[in-house]
């Protein structure tokens, strides 16, 4: 890869205060001071209105582009350079003044199982009572283990935890990815395969984020982008970008390279489980996105449009 032409001076990195957040910008921070090793770079931390907001679903409250506002503001106004972000957070519908200027190296994408009682779910009850925040794993869990009882599950990833370890639920599912990052892989019993619980698009992904007008900041980025987690990322945000636009609903999307070719796998259901279209493809990483789009018309044609038509009403 070239090398940018020129060499920041100074890049600061708008990023959430939750303790995961600090970990992802902190580990971009220390990879462009390896790059650039005379520039200054500095966090600016902010409270999003995702982190604020705890008492209810985020599908009721606007999806998780709450984590995401704040932070563009900073760019916009010229208080931060670029933000960092789970890519799994970032709407699949950017306004046009921003822009995704790097997707790096992706840790583990999938589902943890973490239970201080069970080894895997297979293992819990009839009425075995789980925890999770998001409607993708709410409706596999409900389609798989229609004998368990799905809890609402929010707060940072600490609070999860906490909340298991007072009894509050008998397992709780979270991204493997911020467990790892955080020391906290000990906390997994099990890592639930993608045939068990598909993935959020984007999920285990770092994504930084820059104005559109701003290309040399992209420049500065390139080096940190990771081609292999870029075309699966943007084959999954594409599934779910041409079936729910940045809409929370019980959506999966996940993209492979094997032997140089992208397999992508998505599905679409209600929450409760009791629809879900599903299908896989494979193509080129270059097309990644036409292959997303593809997927998602593969999906309509077993009947996505008419589970999410069934939908309650969600805000987009």
């Amino acid at each position: 890869m070239n090398s940018p032409t020129t060499h920041p001076k100074k890049i600061v990195i708008a990023t959430r205060e939750s303790r995961l957040a600090l970990w992802q910008a902190e580990h971009v921070r220390d990879r462009l001071k390896a790059l650039y090793p005379d520039c200054v770079v500095e966090l600016l931390g902010m409270t999003t209105r995702g982190d604020q907001i705890l008492d209810r679903p985020l599908a009721k409250v606007g999806g998780k582009g709450l984590f995401v506002k704040e932070l563009e503001t900073a760019l916009l106004n010229g208080s931060a350079d670029i933000a960092v972000h789970s890519m799994k957070d970032v709407p699949m519908n950017m306004e046009p003044e921003f822009s995704l200027v790097c997707i790096s190296d992706r840790e583990n994408p999938l589902d943890a199982f973490v239970s201080n009682k069970f080894s895997t779910i297979e293992d819990l009850p009839p009425g075995g009572v789980v925890g999770t925040s998001s409607l993708r794993r709410e409706s596999q869990l409900r389609a798989r283990f229609p004998y368990l009882a799905v809890a609402s599950l929010r707060g940072n990833l600490d609070t999860r935890l906490r909340k298991l370890d007072s009894g509050e639920y008998d397992a709780i599912i979270l991204a493997a990815a911020g467990l790892t990052r955080l020391g906290l892989g000990s906390r997994i019993r099990a890592v639930m395969s993608s045939e068990l619980s598909l993935p959020a698009a984007g999920q285990g992904a770092l994504g930084i984020e820059a104005l559109a007008s701003r290309p040399e900041v992209a420049e500065w980025m390139a080096p940190l982008n990771d081609a292999m987690s870029s075309a699966c990322v943007r084959a999954e945000r594409a599934v779910s970008r041409a079936l729910a636009g940045s809409c929370e609903v019980p959506l999966g999307a996940f993209g492979e390279i094997r032997d140089g070719q992208l397999r992508l796998r998505g599905f679409v259901a209600l929450p409760d489980g009791t629809r879900m279209a599903s299908a896989t493809l494979t193509g080129a990483p270059e097309d990644a996105e036409k292959l997303g789009n593809e997927l998602a018309e593969e999906l309509r044609r077993q009947g996505a449009d008419e589970i999410l038509a069934a939908l309650p009403g969600l805000p987009g």
